[in-house]
């Protein structure tokens, strides 16, 4: 069986501390662990009006409508960055002893191992950058993240725009690897790009790896930019400094959005309210897992009406039938799929055949599943119906599949880079991920790192990162990328509540931007607890 069940009513709030049942043991005991809903957070998503039209919105600017206007838009942000950074003495100081940044943000660089070098992964022409990825099993998918990184890295290396300010143009040499989603293997990959390739900087993939390497890396002085996970932890730039959180709502915070979404609705329900959900078993399940009990607890208007009824799934399991036929017969008001790769498209699949999709008002697919790539009728099959009036927070990013955005300019440029490169754009949304959430971003901190003082190298691009304010073109209007050294450890804080409309095959914006910039308050997670704890 490939299941594991947890049923809990929502209880009372103690205290400060929120006490969350996990989910427990194959026998179904349940194993408590403290976590504390994020207050930041769940006081401005409550503060806003009904997170189906404009929960702590914001007004967006216009867009450029060309790539031209796009590049001189980014130039002149790079350079204001540029401009604060060296205004405030921020950067790599000049005997190398310290980097520094906004709001109080220092690395004691003498803290470094012996033998460590600012400018190792570095040559007179490239800069290596390491990556722990899947290429295989259910999480395959995910590559594509890789490949619309490597596109975007060959173009701007073609431009010569990775020329830093000691007159040294570069290109990328972008070592991908794959570990399959499964930490043991992760482990000496990152080895391998530490101690054999010596790379200037690494990324990985997902919650259970990242939080396998991540001290190694700190302890190392490796940079750790925007890890493909959107877990919490990542938000810690006392402890965890060379670690920057990605261009993604983190996990959290989307628990928070979903209980938030069930208040403001609880009125369609009867005094009963069922939530159902299929959590991956591991580290990154546990987030949501956990977040969403809490926040259950916490809340006056849940806690004493819904019941939230919890089956897992191992991350490699071929199918989700067993534990999905076991949720329906609860006959659930809300099912929420707290996993991610393969096992989104087959909840939606599963939803169809065991009638949930007919009796269960709301259905929510995780935004770690944002796009068409595990929606679409070519992925499940027949007409595609099956996934039509399925909800979603987007993390609020744009989709190189669908048609309806194919007049904007950078989706327009990114479906054509790609295809430049053999790359068929519709394969799978997640290469506009690549090209715009991943590998966009670094590219632009690649370039406002080299224009500091002392030019390229592995603090100042940790700087520039903890010191960018830009336009994606790639987020949606009205969603900021914003990092403030210690102050504000994520880049982006919100998203977009959409449903999907399969007659069309798009996902339907259902709310204004919800805009939580600054609002995440800096995770010390402790791993003994799963929970993110006071420094």
């Amino acid at each position: 069986m490939f299941g594991r069940r947890a049923r809990v009513g929502a209880v009372a709030l103690l205290g400060l501390s929120l006490v969350a049942a996990a989910c427990g043991s194959d026998d179904g005991g349940d194993q408590a662990s403290s976590v504390t809903v994020d207050q930041d957070v769940n006081s401005a998503v409550n503060n806003g009006s009904d997170s189906a039209e404009s929960t702590t919105s914001t007004t967006a600017a216009a867009e450029p409508q060309s790539m031209e206007e796009w590049e001189e838009l980014w130039a002149a942000e790079r350079a204001a960055i540029v401009a604060e950074i060296e205004e405030n003495g921020w950067g790599t100081s000049a005997d190398g002893t310290t980097a520094t940044g906004p709001a109080g943000f220092t690395i004691d660089l003498t803290a470094c191992p012996a033998g460590w070098s600012n400018t190792e992964g570095l040559t007179d022409t490239s800069v290596k950058i390491g990556q722990a990825i899947a290429q295989s099993g259910t999480f395959a998918d995910y590559n594509n993240y890789a490949r619309g990184i490597q596109a975007v890295f060959e173009y701007y290396g073609d431009q010569g725009a990775f020329t830093d300010s000691l007159g040294k143009t570069r290109t990328i040499d972008y070592i991908a690897r794959d570990d399959g989603y499964d930490p043991a293997r992760t482990i000496p990959l990152v080895d391998e790009l530490l101690d054999s390739e010596r790379a200037f900087a690494i990324w990985t993939l997902g919650s259970p790896s990242t939080l396998k390497v991540y001290d190694k890396l700190n302890q190392r002085c490796v940079p750790h930019p925007t890890p493909m996970t959107a877990h919490p932890a990542w938000g810690d730039p006392v402890n965890h400094p060379w670690t920057t959180a990605p261009a993604a709502t983190s996990y959290s915070t989307e628990a928070i959005l979903w209980g938030n979404f069930i208040e403001e609705r609880i009125d369609e329900f009867g005094d009963e309210v069922t939530v159902a959900a299929l959590v991956m078993n591991n580290d990154f399940g546990k987030v949501y897992d956990q977040t969403f009990r809490a926040y259950l607890e916490q809340s006056d208007l849940l806690r004493d009406r819904v019941t939230f009824v919890a089956e897992t799934i191992e991350a490699q399991a071929p199918t989700v039938k067993d534990p999905m036929t076991t949720l329906a017969a609860e006959q659930p008001d809300v099912f929420i799929a707290m996993l991610a790769a393969t096992p989104c498209t087959q909840v939606i699949t599963e939803a169809a055949e065991n009638g949930m999709k007919e009796t269960t008002p709301y259905l929510f697919q995780p935004l770690t599943c944002a796009g068409l790539n595990f929606i679409s009728k070519e992925k499940l099959g027949g007409d595609g119906m099956a996934g039509d009036g399925w909800w979603i927070l987007n993390p609020g990013t744009k989709d190189l599949q669908d048609e309806a955005q194919h007049d904007d300019p950078f989706v327009e440029w990114s479906r054509e880079l790609l295809e430049s490169k053999g790359i068929d754009p519709d394969s799978s949304s997640l290469l506009g991920n690549g090209v715009g959430t991943f590998g966009w971003t670094a590219a632009q901190a690649l370039m406002i790192a080299g224009e500091l003082d002392g030019g390229l190298n592995r603090s100042n691009f940790i700087v520039a990162q903890r010191s960018m304010e830009m336009t994606n073109p790639y987020m949606l209007p009205g969603i900021r990328l914003h990092m403030e050294g210690n102050d504000d450890a994520y880049f982006v804080e919100g998203g977009v509540f959409q449903q999907f409309d399969a007659a069309v095959q798009t996902w339907v914006t259902k709310s204004e931007p919800i805009e939580l910039d600054g609002k995440s308050q800096n995770c010390n997670f402790d791993p003994a607890a799963g929970a993110c704890i006071p420094y």
